[in-house]
Formats: C-alpha cells, sequence, structure tokens
C-alpha cells in the first residue's frame, strides 16, 4: 500500500510539473513530443501483454467485457463532455475556448488520472514488477497530461494560478484512485481490465495520432524504443 502510494504521488507530481512547464516561460515543445512517442509504446506494450493477460487470468469471463468497458467509457467522454480534445496538443494560446469547455476537460481528464491511480495499485496488489511496469507507463504521459490541462484552462480565460490548480486536481484524482484500490482490494479483477481499456484508448487513440503528426522515421523509433524498453524490463524482472 505505501509503496503505491509513494508512486502514485510521484505520478501525481509529474502532473503538477507538465502544468508548471507550461505556465513557465522557456519550455521546449519537441520533449514534450518525445515523452508522448515513448509514453506511447511503452504504454501499448504494458496494456496488451502485461495488463490484459493479468486481467483475463484474473477473471476469464468478465475481463474482456470490462476492458470493452473501459476503452468505450473513455471514448464516450471525450467524443461528449470533452469534444475536439487531443492529449498532448500545442497550447492554446491563441485559440477561443469557452470556459465551460475548460472545465469539461479537466473533468474528462480528472476521470482519467483516477484510472491512472487504480491502475497503479492494482499492479501492485497482483505483483511488484507490474505494478511498477504499470506505474512507468503512465509516468511517461503524466507530464503531457498536465501540460495539457494548463494549456487549455489558460486558453479559456483562467489564471496562471488556476492552470497550476487544474494540474493539482489531476495529481489528487491519481493519488485518489490508489486509495480505492489500496482499501478495497477485492475490486483489483475489476479495477485492473477497466484501467487495461483506459491505456489501450489512451495509447492508440490519444498518444498515437500525436506520434504520427511528426513527418520522419524519428517519432517512431522513439515509440519503438518505448516498446523496447518495455521489453527488455521485463526481461530483466519478469512478473
Amino acid at each position: 500500500m505505501f509503496l503505491s502510494l509513494i508512486l502514485g504521488a510521484v505520478a501525481g507530481v509529474a502532473d503538477i510539473f507538465g502544468g508548471l512547464l507550461l505556465v513557465r516561460s522557456n519550455w521546449e515543445k519537441r520533449y514534450l513530443r518525445y515523452f508522448i512517442a515513448l509514453g506511447a509504446g511503452f504504454m501499448m506494450a504494458v496494456a496488451l501483454l502485461d495488463m490484459l493477460p493479468e486481467s483475463i487470468h484474473f477473471s476469464p469471463r468478465w475481463a474482456p467485457a470490462l476492458v470493452l468497458i473501459g476503452y468505450c467509457a473513455i471514448h464516450l467522454l471525450e467524443h461528449t463532455i470533452t469534444p475536439h480534445f487531443h492529449f498532448g496538443e500545442e497550447t492554446h494560446h491563441d485559440e477561443f475556448v469557452h470556459a465551460h469547455t475548460g472545465y469539461s476537460i479537466l473533468a474528462g481528464l480528472a476521470v482519467h488520472a483516477l484510472f491512472d491511480g487504480v491502475a497503479i495499485a492494482s499492479g501492485f496488489v497482483l505483483s511488484s514488477s507490474l505494478g511498477w511496469l504499470i506505474f512507468m507507463a503512465i509516468f511517461f504521459h503524466k507530464i503531457p497530461e498536465g501540460f495539457t490541462v494548463a494549456s487549455v484552462m489558460l486558453a479559456s480565460g483562467q489564471s496562471r494560478r488556476a492552470a497550476v490548480i487544474s494540474a493539482i486536481v489531476l495529481a489528487t484524482a491519481t493519488v485518489l484512485g490508489v486509495l480505492v484500490i489500496n482499501f478495497l482490494p477485492s475490486w483489483t479483477h475489476v479495477g485492473l481490465p477497466l484501467s487495461a481499456g483506459v491505456a489501450i484508448y489512451v495509447a492508440a487513440t490519444d498518444l498515437v495520432p500525436e506520434v504520427n503528426r511528426e513527418p520522419g522515421i524519428r517519432m517512431a523509433l522513439i515509440f519503438f524504443a518505448g516498446v523496447a524498453i518495455f521489453l527488455l524490463l521485463r526481461m530483466i524482472a519478469p512478473v
């Protein structure tokens, strides 16, 4: 419980760092894209090669349906509550975003952050190595996540302080997700497959399109590097 809580807090701090990165003047946008590409490859590998098989082993009958529910829930969320939202996109300073849209996107990302925490804690309930792999997959996209929510809040007319607070909200939701599983570990058989569906959606639908936006082979190689890092870690510390 203590370790998963600490790592959930570290992932939350990455959200806050992403928000602070935006409100500061000097930042390198290409580094965020590198994080997105690396995280997309790593998260896809973790979701398909670890989270999905563990979920099916844990609940052969219901796990596939729960994975699909997790995938569809985030798809519905992004296309109803948070329409026209793209994970990790550039700053929106020159675009007009309605205040209601900004808060809607914050709510949607908070739900996603909650599942991040659920995934981390669920992994540690099953095995320490699985928990670490899930944490690393989530950590890679936390900085772009905090960056994005702060960007949207600024574009909706909110202050820099409000932009940072929005990143803190995501951090809090992540820790809350960890606490849910730690206090109710029996929910792991539901939380892990749901989180696997969310992870597959985020990697394939939100992150990979960002990778594909940049021409050339560099971003693709970074994506494959993310997959390779997962495979290497799995060889060193098998689940």
